[in-house]
């Protein structure tokens, strides 16, 4: 699967996600690191990948059509809880789900908003 981890993913969770097979571009280590939240996005789209991020603000992509996104939103965050439910979420569900698919990682909770369109 291709992902695309935001400056604020773990370490720990890169290295997990790229162990389990997966193509994953982590943005600190490209000559965009730093690049802004509104040019990351047709990044994830172009190359096609499932955006990972702790960011809130990518939850208004979630009626376009896209590769799919987890925002990992926690009271008190550290990086053993956010990989945590990264890796929860990705044990949930199976790469051909994710297209099109949002999953909001609360600390209890997870929501889940699957958009009708079809990447084309």
């Amino acid at each position: 699967m291709k992902i695309l981890v935001d400056e604020n993913i773990p370490l720990i969770t890169v290295e997990a996600l790229r162990n389990s097979s997966n193509d994953v571009l982590d943005i600190r280590d490209t000559p965009e690191k730093g690049m802004p939240d509104q040019d990351l996005w047709p990044k994830c789209q172009q190359e096609g990948r499932l955006l990972i991020t702790t960011d809130k603000g990518f939850s208004k992509y979630r009626y376009e059509s896209h590769y799919g996104m987890i925002i990992i939103r926690l009271k008190k965050p550290n990086r053993i809880k956010i990989h945590q439910r990264i890796m929860q979420a990705f044990n949930q569900f199976g790469e051909a789900e994710w297209q099109d698919m949002l999953v909001v990682m609360r600390d209890t909770v997870q929501v889940v908003w699957k958009s009708k369109q079809e990447i084309k």
